[in-house]
């Protein structure tokens, strides 16, 4: 059985969401269904299905949500009257989902060796690269 909060869970948990203004079409009822929807079902937020709506308003919505706390008060609460029981197994990181900063690489910068800008008039690198010998005891 999917996770999906019905209109009675909402009720409850209606005023710790932010209050909807101007013209917006997708309601938070839908919203917090469709993170839960990629919550379960691991897919991307290009993957949700059309019912929940547009999925960059969703996006947009789920990430404004989380930078201010919102979405922590609302799965605790949700959690705490046993509306939705989510549980962390494991966690899974690899190369594809954690970046590295190029900073944090050990290359050296395109700026300083940039064999265009850093020649010398008979077309010669400034800079050469010594190999490091390493004596034996």
């Amino acid at each position: 059985m999917p996770m999906k909060i019905t209109s009675a869970h909402f009720k409850i948990i209606e005023n710790l969401l932010p209050v909807q203004r101007g013209n917006v079409k997708i309601s938070n009822l839908q919203v917090l269904n469709a993170i839960l929807y990629v919550a379960e079902q691991g897919c991307k937020w290009r993957g949700l299905p059309k019912k929940f709506g547009n999925w960059h308003s969703i996006y947009t919505r789920a990430n404004r949500w989380a930078k201010n706390g919102v979405l922590d008060r609302v799965f605790a609460a949700l959690q705490e009257n046993d509306f939705i029981n989510i549980q962390v197994d494991h966690v899974s990181l690899d190369s594809t989902a954690v970046k590295v900063h190029p900073d944090g690489t050990g290359a050296l910068k395109k700026t300083v060796n940039n064999l265009s800008v850093n020649r010398e008039p008979d077309g010669q690198p400034k800079f050469i690269w010594l190999q490091l010998v390493h004596k034996r005891p």
